[in-house]
């Protein structure tokens, strides 16, 4: 990573977005857009986005097709200088029902990506990797990235898998990369209706009346980013990674479900309904990412405390309040 985003303006290269219609492929496309890069953005067909206002941009350029396809990926990857990868075709609660459609969807789809980047000479792949999963159950907090990796999920378990497979790409071909493992990234254009991500759930469920429910008692704490901040580190991974390739990217801070609940109700003076349930035996009671390694090799830091990106997601749900049922 570097030491400042001004600095790779100008590079005017083209740039891959794999799943850039998605909440934070929508706001990267946007970002290297605003820095001069080309930009192919790669998506299942009929897929829309409401912050997706960059279709009649010069420089952006649509590529529908099927992560699972190899010949589409082969064809999107085609004169492109650097890839994005952030697709996932599973969540991590719902992908121990299915581990082999996760295996098949996830981690191949991505060894056939990095074949296609290899023989098109592509000069990096960047990969959003999960820090909430990989490593199961801390044995030291903060998280620091050398801890021990043991997923409880098969979500975690093939985002590690894809991790090695790029390590070993990178010693077979000299392919250049970095994965940036994310805390549990919120904020402007994420679905309210989603079946993962804690703030804007319980946001939507706040404003439309309905009722939280929660496994457990609330205690369960974990680490949230704003995507402002997620999209600042993926635009500092583009230089060449100089053999540090691994970096953690959250807050570096933790908040508890009930935290986020009484954050929620003081910004929107709303009060939540909640409904707690049995606790579920493979959830991590603690996640929190050590990020000192990012902030010292980049100077990448986070900018958006949670009060404040809790803010500014209520702020842009006001502007248009049918996001509400998204």
């Amino acid at each position: 990573m570097i030491s400042s985003i001004n600095s790779i303006q100008g590079m005017r290269k083209r740039c891959l977005v794999l799943g850039g219609l998605g909440f934070i492929g929508t706001h990267l496309v946007k970002a290297l857009l605003d820095l001069g890069f080309k930009v192919r953005c790669f998506e299942r067909p009929h897929t829309s986005s409401v912050m997706a206002d960059f279709f009649k941009h010069p420089e952006f350029e649509l590529f529908e097709g099927d992560f699972s396809s190899e010949a589409d990926v082969a064809e999107a990857i085609k004169n492109c200088d650097f890839c994005y990868h952030l697709v996932s075709t599973t969540l991590p609660k719902s992908s121990n029902l299915d581990p082999v459609f996760d295996v098949e969807s996830n981690l191949i789809g991505t060894i056939r990506l990095l074949q296609h980047a290899v023989d098109n000479g592509v000069q990096k792949v960047i990969f959003i990797s999960s820090g909430g999963t990989v490593y199961g159950m801390p044995m030291e907090l903060p998280i620091p990235e050398n801890h021990l990796t043991d997923p409880t999920c098969s979500y975690g378990i093939t985002k590690l898998a894809i991790e090695k497979y790029f390590a070993l790409f990178h010693h077979l071909h000299g392919l250049d990369y970095t994965v940036l493992r994310l805390a549990n990234p919120y904020g402007e254009g994420q679905r309210t209706l989603s079946q993962q991500g804690a703030i804007a759930v319980f946001l939507g469920k706040i404003l439309r009346g309905e009722t939280i429910e929660i496994w457990g008692d609330g205690s369960v704490v974990r680490d949230y980013i704003h995507v402002s901040d997620v999209v600042d580190a993926l635009l500092l991974s583009l230089e060449p990674s100089n053999g540090k390739h691994l970096f953690n990217i959250g807050s570096g801070t933790g908040h508890s479900l009930n935290e986020i609940i009484s954050t929620i109700e003081d910004v929107t003076h709303c009060r939540a309904i909640v409904n707690y349930l049995d606790s579920r035996v493979f959830d991590i009671p603690v996640n929190i990412l050590d990020i000192n390694k990012a902030q010292a090799l980049s100077g990448w830091h986070p900018k958006i405390n949670l009060v404040t990106g809790i803010e500014r997601f209520y702020k842009w749900l006001n502007i248009d309040d049918s996001w509400l049922n998204k």
